[in-house]
């Protein structure tokens, strides 16, 4: 767990949202983890947090790119909503607004 995913849990927990599973699998047969997840059948909602974009951090290397678009591209196929977002909007909140808007919730 990072101190931006604590940041954004934290928001989550003070804004009254329902709490995310952490480090879901939502991929069978793979050991890709998802930073938060609500499993719900009317969620099935599937966040990641991305920080170090900025400093070529782990998701800004090519590798690592190449691994979040199959990380998310086969949680799709399986049936899920994927958002990523990076330091900024965590910080400034957007994160916690559309997190809220895909789970049917008025902030």
């Amino acid at each position: 767990m990072s101190h931006l995913e604590d940041t954004l849990l934290w928001q989550i927990k003070a804004a009254g949202l329902p709490m995310p599973e952490r480090e879901y699998r939502a991929i069978k047969g793979r050991k890709f983890r998802f930073d938060m997840a609500w499993t719900e059948p009317h969620h099935r909602l599937l966040i990641e947090v991305n920080g170090g974009n900025w400093i070529r951090g782990r998701h800004a290397r090519p590798l690592g790119l190449k691994n979040d678009y199959e990380k998310q591209n086969l949680a799709m196929l399986a049936g899920w909503r994927v958002m990523q977002f990076d330091t900024g909007m965590v910080e400034n909140g957007e994160a916690l607004d559309m997190i809220a808007k895909a789970l049917g919730v008025e902030l």
